[in-house]
């Protein structure tokens, strides 16, 4: 039996969404920036995928969509994007539980001069309104908090957020990545200037993203060549991408207020269901939360003694040996755990840190995915946890 419940890292290709592929890599294979009819047929392609993509967040012009290669890119145009802007360094806001796509190219603003400000949250891994308002400086230039967290699933409160920098006149940019394709996301009425989002996160192909601009917000450009996606993103764009990433945001637009309500109700039976585990601790934010979204920390106190973590990488591999994958949230480098940096930023201990998981839910997954798995969790914690307190090999 094989349980696939990795879907915030990548979601399978819908089959539209291959053939489509499939027929442009056959028929609409020519350079979009060719005059003649075959580069013609490509770049209407890449014309109606535009479209597509910003009719699943309701932009009001399709070309604010500027195509990239996938979410970090598309984060990183943002960041680096703005801060090109200015001849000397300034002041950027962000959280402290954003994804590395944003973490990274901070703090490579901040080698250059720039100061970075990371937003303190609350142990479910929310932001408090007041601390954005009371971290703007006068050379504030750019506040970019994530939308929904890809390892503990916590949702921030993007709309309040945005009208704090709204009012102060500063342009606030969004990681959607997990939440485009499923949540809503109305670009007109939530208070965004730039908004990250990527095909393989609701089943299009990898490779594939984009960044919503909202008019009047000027972006340099950090490649330049033959001045595709408006100069701001140079190269030739992969077509057969797009075309499958435009058909998987107009199917999940079309399917998103079906599919919310069932992912939610398995979502809510699988933490149901481990409620009574005494080896895990649910993290994150249960009401604020992506509605595909589980996820945990593994702890076990052996009578009064000082509690034992562990590892995530560990349990994700037994789950393997049984064919259920899933997640963790530390990190190997050289054969050595690092604790998870969203987990230490929501006040866990190191230790404690090492012992993230991720459940995440699809378009596959039912209630005899969710029953079957909460029961192998529980036999293997059961069987690992009394002769194995501390594992932190990697």
């Amino acid at each position: 039996m094989q349980i696939y419940l990795d879907y915030s890292a990548t979601t399978p290709p819908r089959p539209e969404v291959i053939e489509v592929m499939q027929q442009v890599l056959s028929q609409g294979w020519g350079n979009p920036s060719s005059l003649h009819s075959w580069g013609q047929r490509a770049a209407t392609l890449i014309e109606t995928a535009r479209v597509q993509v910003g009719s699943l967040i309701n932009a009001p012009n399709p070309e604010s969509i500027i195509f990239t290669s996938g979410g970090t890119e598309a984060n990183n145009l943002a960041l680096l994007g703005v801060a090109q802007n200015y001849s000397t360094p300034r002041h950027i806001i962000i959280s402290s539980v954003e994804h590395s796509a944003i973490a990274e190219p901070s703090r490579l603003l901040e080698q250059w001069g720039w100061e970075v400000t990371r937003l303190k949250v609350d142990r479910h891994g929310r932001i408090k309104p007041s601390d954005l308002k009371a971290a703007i400086q006068d050379n504030t230039v750019l506040i970019s908090i994530i939308y929904g967290q890809s390892e503990v699933g916590t949702l921030q409160p993007i709309e309040e957020l945005g009208l704090i920098a709204r009012a102060y006149g500063i342009p606030f940019h969004t990681d959607a990545v997990q939440v485009a394709g499923r949540l809503p996301i109305d670009v007109q009425r939530l208070p965004v200037d730039l908004l990250s989002l990527s095909s393989h996160k609701f089943y299009g192909p990898q490779g594939a993203g984009a960044l919503y601009v909202r008019q009047g917000i000027n972006l340099h450009p950090f490649s330049r060549g033959g001045g595709q996606e408006r100069g701001l993103r140079s190269g030739t764009q992969a077509v057969p991408n797009l075309a499958g990433f435009g058909l998987a945001a107009e199917l999940a637009a079309q399917e998103m207020m079906t599919e919310i309500p069932r992912l939610i109700s398995l979502r809510d039976r699988l933490f149901d269901q481990l409620a009574d585990c005494p080896y895990l601790i649910p993290t994150g934010d249960r009401l604020h939360r992506l509605p595909h979204h589980v996820s945990y920390c593994l702890t076990h106190n052996l009578k009064g003694e000082n509690t034992k973590i562990l590892s995530g990488k560990t349990l994700v591999r037994q789950l393997n040996l049984a064919g259920i994958g899933i997640s963790s949230g530390a990190a190997c480098h050289s054969g050595k755990v690092s604790p998870s940096p969203i987990l230490l930023a929501m006040g866990y201990s190191d230790t404690q840190a090492l012992g993230g998981i991720r459940f995440s839910l699809g378009k596959e997954t039912n209630e005899a995915d969710i029953d079957w798995t909460a029961m192998v969790v529980k036999q293997i914690l059961d069987r690992l946890i009394p002769p194995l307190a501390i594992i932190r090999s990697c």
